[in-house]
């Protein structure tokens, strides 16, 4: 196994790619989570660790959070779900997800469950 994971070169087009292309979900949660707006802790959008990219991650707490949209709700986007989970989870990193409708109907509360994952 590699001894540097996180933010691989090869990896660095494709996330520039996501990043430009955030859905209307994750700009919602950046608009959130950047410049340490929540409880002072830095948050880093569309980061790699191994060859997947996160949403969102606070290196501080090893934490991933994942915004679920339409295609992570196939059998084929839940299966990738998956094997990203148990990666990530096996290179001690937590992972925490919720759906895109969530973030948009209950902000404070999709926020309130971050804080509780930076204790």
């Amino acid at each position: 196994m590699p001894t540097h994971l996180n933010n691989l070169p090869e990896m660095k087009p494709f996330r520039r790619k996501l990043r430009k292309q955030m859905t209307a979900a994750e700009v919602a949660l950046w608009l959130m989570l950047k410049n340490k707006q929540l409880v002072g802790e830095r948050f880093l959008r569309q980061y790699s660790i191994g060859h997947f990219v996160v949403d969102f991650y606070c290196p501080k707490y090893k934490l991933s959070i994942e915004l679920d949209g339409a295609g992570h709700f196939t059998e084929e986007g839940q299966k990738r779900d998956a094997e990203r989970t148990e990666y990530l989870n096996s290179v001690g990193v937590k992972v925490i997800r919720f759906e895109n409708f969530e973030l948009f109907e209950y902000p404070m509360r999709t926020l309130d469950e971050i804080k509780k994952e930076l204790k």
